[in-house]
């Protein structure tokens, strides 16, 4: 439209929960910590195999770089929510997949609140 206006139309909405999960590998003793280093390759791989096992077409899961919180990782972010965990272990994953990610309840044992500086 010439006067500036934009035209309303509908998003389509692509999944129902998108995961973000930090992948970044610094080298151990670095002084920022990465969530490569806290163990996270190992979760995001089980993350990944439990989405897929499980069939649920409408969780995107995306590897990604730096989340910015490096000391408190590993993390990962789960949208349209935006609620941050923690998980430290294989059966944490298993939780947030069957409780946040299938039943729409939040983890409240694994949520970190983060703030930025």
């Amino acid at each position: 439209m010439s006067d500036g206006m934009t035209e309303e139309f509908e998003l389509p909405q692509l999944y129902r929960h998108h995961v973000f999960a930090c992948h970044t590998q610094r080298p151990p003793g670095h002084p920022r910590g990465s969530c490569g280093v806290a163990g996270g390759g190992p979760l995001w791989e089980r993350l990944g195999k439990v989405i897929e096992t499980k069939g649920l077409t409408d969780i995107g899961f995306t590897a990604s770089g730096c989340l910015g919180f490096c000391g408190a990782g590993p993390l990962m972010v789960v949208y349209p929510d935006g609620v941050w965990y923690r998980p430290t272990t294989p059966e944490d994953i298993d939780e947030i997949v069957e409780e946040h990610l299938k039943q729409g309840r939040r983890v409240d044992r694994l949520v970190m609140v983060l703030a930025r500086s």
